[in-house]
């Protein structure tokens, strides 16, 4: 079961959406969400590679701070209100089966405070990232490469979603990474109100979505099979297909290929990540 998400939040104007689709899949599944804002060093807020005078090198450190601790406080503060208006009680310590959240403070880069906490949560929830001002992009990398968990990557929402994870879509193709996709997000998968497979037909022998449906039968979790024409892109059809069902959420596994061949020449998933208009649930 789904019981602690992870929300990497930062002065980037996102959190609030990323938060939204956190806060719905919680209130579902009963999780506890923690909220945690990186706070860079002031170190980090120094010229890289100019010399400081040591005068200067300190009244720089001391605004790096006053800036940081300006932004944690609006963070925080919409994080309070964010959480009343999502019935998100705020807690020091998680409670069982009742949609909480917490707030926590991190020093140094995001993509490491996403490693250290990433791993012992079981979702991590991130926004899409916008490729056109390169934003958010190594914060999807980070947790998809670095953590081994589920990550769910959040587009933007008007409305934002009231609830995730009544009527589920799998991206089915056969590969490894689809196979932890389903078994890691089983119990969400369990406990939907329709699962859908989705498959274009080219899985490897073995591995058809068929298979799938009488694994998923044999745990209990009824499932329907829904074909797609894959076309040219099978990323394209992917998502289409998705959205022709009315799912709410798309669980699939991600970069079969590298990230850096994806991104530079294209592929399934990097299709996935730069059109999807519903929450994505990548597993690598």
């Amino acid at each position: 079961m789904i019981r602690k998400i992870l929300v990497p939040v930062r002065g980037d104007g996102k959190g609030d959406n990323v938060l939204a689709h956190a806060a719905a899949l919680a209130r579902r599944s009963g999780a506890h969400v923690e909220v945690a804002h990186c706070r860079p060093r002031p170190d980090d807020m120094l010229p890289y590679g100019v010399p400081v005078p040591a005068m200067f090198r300190e009244q720089l450190r001391t605004q790096a701070s006053q800036l940081a601790d300006a932004e944690e406080a609006v963070l925080k503060g919409e994080f309070n209100a964010l959480c009343k208006s999502y019935d998100l009680e705020i807690v020091a310590t998680q409670s069982e089966d009742e949609a909480t959240a917490a707030w926590v403070e991190g020093t140094g880069r995001q993509v490491d405070i996403i490693k250290n906490r990433g791993r012992l949560s079981d979702l991590i929830c991130v926004a899409k990232p916008d490729r056109d001002r390169n934003l958010g992009s190594n914060t999807l990398k980070a947790a998809l490469f670095n953590t081994g968990r589920p990550v769910m990557m959040c587009p933007p929402a008007d409305p934002l979603p009231a609830q995730l994870g009544a009527k589920i879509a799998i991206g089915w193709n056969g590969s490894t990474e689809a196979v932890r996709a389903v078994v890691m997000m089983r119990r969400v998968i369990e406990a939907a109100d329709e699962v859908t497979i989705l498959s274009s037909g080219s899985s490897p022998d073995g591995n058809r979505a068929a298979d799938l449906k009488d694994y998923l039968t044999l745990r209990g979790i009824a499932s329907k099979l829904h074909p797609f024409d894959a076309g040219r892109n099978a990323g394209a059809g992917l998502m289409t297909a998705a959205q022709k069902i009315g799912a709410d959420m798309l669980i699939m596994g991600a970069y079969s290929n590298s990230h850096e061949r994806e991104t530079v020449f294209g592929g399934n998933t990097q299709t996935v990540v730069d059109t999807a208009t519903m929450p994505v649930v990548f597993v690598h």
